[in-house]
């Protein structure tokens, strides 16, 4: 049983029960209320991302080990 589930289907996204057209281009940093969406994390986070696109967050991620 899932308590809150965040779902990215095709341009759509859905928080819960809210659903509406993607803002961003993958996924990332989409905004919900005061947090930003991380699809990697699978969590949200208080400020955006600094990264410009997810390669750019898989490149660090490899070369640090950790986000």
């Amino acid at each position: 049983m899932k308590v809150w589930s965040v779902e990215i289907d095709g341009k759509m996204v859905c928080f819960g029960e809210k659903k509406r057209k993607m803002l961003t281009s993958n996924g990332c940093n989409e905004p919900f209320r005061n947090a930003y969406w991380c699809p990697k994390r699978k969590w949200f986070q208080h400020e955006p991302c600094p990264f410009v696109n997810k390669m750019e967050c898989d490149t660090y991620l490899k070369l640090c080990g950790s986000l």
